[in-house]
C-alpha cells in the first residue's frame, strides 16, 4: 500500500525513481490540455503490506503488470469507465496519470470524502491537496469539470500538479486489499465537461449533473424541526416530542398539502452512544408507534434519527467489525455489514421504524463506524491498515452502497437522509443528504463555518445528486437571534431542506413571525440558491435568491 509520501509526491511523478515532470517540460515535448477521458501517459497499482508502485505497462488497448490489468471503455463522449482485473492480488489502489498544462492562474475547487467541515473553498494549485470525487478547474472566464460519476465501486480521489493530473482510485477492502478473484472491477466512470462563457455555478451544477444519472429526489420539498440542537440527546422523551410537535403545528403555513416533518434525534433509544437496537427503548418513550399517531394527530409528519451500524444486542456479537474498524470496546459493536445475516439485521431494524408510521428516517453515523474516522481526518488513507472486513471479495465503496441500498430497500416509502454518508455514494438512495457537519445551538462561530460554508459551496449537489440539507437553523438562548435570523433566512430562500431546532421555552412571540414566514418560504418549491462571491471568501455573504441579490452580515459587531 502506498505510504503519505508516495501519495503526495505521487501526484507529480511518473515512474519510480524518474524525475517529477515539470509543466515546462510538458509545453516542450507539446502542451496537452487536461484530459483524462484520454489514455493515461502512466499506471500504477499498489498491493496490501507494501508501499512500492507496481508499474503498469501498456499491451494493446490494456495495462498490464503480474496479473494485474487496468482497461478503459468509452460510454459517451464525456465518460470513460475504468476496469481492473487481479486475480491473485489484493490491490489497494490503483493510480492514473495525465500529463497536461493548466492555465497558470487556474483555481480550483474540491469536493469532500463525505460531509464538508467549513473548509471547502478555490485555491490556487497545490499538488499535495487531495480533491475526493470530483474537481472543477476555473481561468479566464472559463470552468472546467473532472470527476467520477456516483455509485462508484472505488473510492476516489485527484490531484492536480504542474505537470498534469491524477486519479486515485482506492479499492482497498477496509484497511487491507480486495481479493477480486475471476471479478472484473466496473470501478469508476471519469467524467469530463469542457466549461463555456458562463458562471462558475452554473458550470459547477451542469457538471454535478453529469455525475449523477437517477438522483432521488424528494416528491416535495423538506421541512421541519428536530430537536438536537437545544436537547443534545438528554432528557427527552415522547412528551418533549409533543412539544416539538405542538410548536410546529402553531408555526407551520395554514392547512398544507405538504406537512413539515417533526424529527426525533438522539436519545429516545436505550443503548449509550445512540446504538440499536430499535427494541431497546429510553424510558421516556414507552411505545414508538404511538407517539408517531400521536404527532400525527398535530397535523406534523413523525420522522426520526436512528445510527443503523453499531448496536449492543449479544446476537449480533459474531458481526463484530475488527478494531481498526471503529468503536467496537465492551457492549458496543460496530456491525461488518459485509456478512449478510448482519446486513439484513440493519434492513429489519429500518423495516421496523417505518412499520412503527415514521415516514422520514435519518440514518446516521455509518462512515464513522465503519472506518473509524470523520472525514476531515480522511488522508490518503481512509481508516487505519491492518484490518478487512468479513468478505474480501468486494471493496468498501461496494461494502457502502450494499448497506445504503439495503437502507434504502427496507424503508419502503418513506424519506431517506443520510448523514455521516458518504455523498458519492449515497446519489440515487436518499432523498435528501446532510452536506455538512454539525451547526450549533451552543456557539454560533460553528454555525457560520459548517453551515454557510457547506451551503455556498455544495449547492451544486442540490437536486442533482439529492435534496442538499446544510443543517439545523438552532433556536436557543445562546445564540444571537440577529445572527440566527439571516441563517434560518437563508436556508429557507435557498430552497434545500429547511430543518429548525427550536427550544419551545426559547421561542419568544417576537419570533414567531420570521419562523412562520421562513417555514412557508421552505414549502414552496425554488430555484436553487447562488453564492455570487464564493470565489473570494470561504464564507459567501452574497447571495442570488430567487432573482434578488441579499447580502449577509455572519459576523457579530462584538467579534
Amino acid at each position: 500500500m502506498t505510504d503519505r509520501r508516495t501519495f503526495l509526491l505521487g501526484a507529480g511523478a511518473t515512474v519510480a525513481g524518474a524525475s517529477i515532470l515539470r509543466a515546462q517540460d510538458v509545453r516542450v515535448s507539446g502542451a496537452r490540455i487536461p484530459d483524462p477521458l484520454r489514455p493515461p501517459d502512466h499506471t500504477a497499482a499498489f498491493s496490501e503490506g507494501s508501499s512500492a508502485a507496481i508499474d503498469l505497462f501498456l499491451s494493446g488497448d490494456r495495462w498490464r503488470a503480474n496479473d494485474i490489468e487496468i482497461s478503459t471503455e468509452s460510454r459517451k463522449g464525456s465518460e470513460v469507465t475504468v476496469f481492473i482485473a487481479a486475480p491473485r492480488t489484493r490491490l489497494t489502489r490503483v493510480r492514473m496519470r495525465w500529463h497536461c498544462v493548466f492555465a497558470p492562474v487556474s483555481r480550483f475547487l474540491a469536493d469532500h470524502w463525505e460531509r464538508s467541515y467549513g473548509d471547502l473553498e478555490w485555491r490556487g494549485l497545490a499538488a499535495e491537496r487531495l480533491m475526493p470525487w470530483y474537481f472543477l478547474a476555473s481561468a479566464a472566464g472559463i470552468t472546467d469539470g473532472y470527476g467520477v460519476k456516483t455509485g462508484a465501486a472505488a473510492i476516489c480521489c485527484w490531484q492536480a500538479d504542474d505537470g498534469g493530473i491524477t486519479l486515485w482510485l482506492d479499492v482497498s477492502n477496509g484497511g487491507g486489499g480486495v481479493e477480486l478473484g475471476s471479478r472484473r472491477l466496473e470501478a469508476a466512470t471519469i467524467v469530463r465537461r469542457r466549461g463555456e462563457r458562463e458562471s462558475t455555478t452554473d458550470a459547477a451544477r451542469a457538471f454535478c449533473r453529469m455525475l449523477c444519472d437517477k438522483p432521488t429526489l424528494p416528491a416535495h420539498p423538506i421541512y421541519g424541526s428536530n430537536n438536537w440542537y437545544y436537547a443534545y440527546g438528554k432528557n427527552t422523551s415522547a412528551a418533549s416530542i409533543m412539544k416539538d410537535a405542538a410548536l410546529m403545528a402553531e408555526l407551520m403555513p395554514a392547512n398544507p398539502t405538504n406537512r413539515p416533518y417533526v424529527v426525533i434525534d438522539m436519545g429516545w433509544g436505550a443503548a449509550q452512544e445512540g446504538a440499536g437496537p430499535v427494541s431497546q427503548l429510553a424510558p421516556g418513550y414507552p411505545d414508538m408507534a404511538d407517539l408517531a399517531r400521536q404527532m400525527k394527530a398535530t397535523g406534523v409528519r413523525p420522522g426520526i434519527w436512528t445510527r443503523p451500524t453499531l448496536t449492543t444486542e449479544k446476537r449480533a456479537e459474531s458481526w463484530r467489525l475488527p478494531a481498526a474498524g471503529g468503536r467496537t470496546k465492551g457492549s458496543l459493536i460496530t456491525i461488518d455489514p459485509s456478512i449478510p445475516e448482519a446486513l439484513a439485521y440493519i434492513g429489519e431494524s429500518i423495516a421496523t421504524i417505518r412499520g412503527w408510521g415514521y415516514e422520514l428516517i435519518k440514518h446516521d453515523f455509518s462512515t464513522f463506524d465503519l472506518t473509524g474516522r470523520w472525514g476531515f481526518a480522511m488522508g490518503p488513507d481512509l481508516t487505519d491498515r491492518g484490518w478487512h472486513f468479513h468478505d474480501r471479495s468486494k471493496t468498501t465503496a461496494e461494502i457502502v452502497l450494499d448497506l445504503y441500498r439495503t437502507i434504502r430497500r427496507s424503508a419502503g416509502d418513506a424519506a431517506l437522509i443520510g448523514c455521516n454518508t458518504i455523498g458519492h455514494l449515497a446519489a440515487g438512495l436518499v432523498e435528501a443528504q446532510r452536506i455538512g457537519d454539525d451547526t450549533s445551538g451552543r456557539e454560533w462561530n460553528r454555525t457560520r463555518k459548517m453551515g454557510v460554508n457547506t451551503l455556498a459551496f455544495r449547492m451544486p449537489q442540490h437536486n442533482t445528486f439529492f435534496a442538499a440539507d446544510p443543517d439545523c437553523v438552532p433556536i436557543t438562548r445562546d445564540i444571537p437571534w440577529e445572527l440566527t435570523r439571516q441563517w434560518l433566512d437563508l436556508v429557507a430562500r435557498s430552497g434545500t431542506a429547511l430543518f429548525i431546532s427550536a427550544d419551545p421555552a426559547a421561542v419568544q412571540p417576537e419570533q414567531k413571525p420570521a419562523l412562520k414566514a421562513a417555514l412557508a418560504e421552505a414549502l414552496r418549491a425554488q430555484e436553487p440558491g447562488v453564492p455570487l462571491d464564493w470565489m473570494d471568501t470561504t464564507t459567501p455573504e452574497r447571495w442570488r435568491l430567487n432573482g434578488k441579490e441579499v447580502r449577509y452580515n455572519w459576523y457579530a459587531d462584538d467579534q
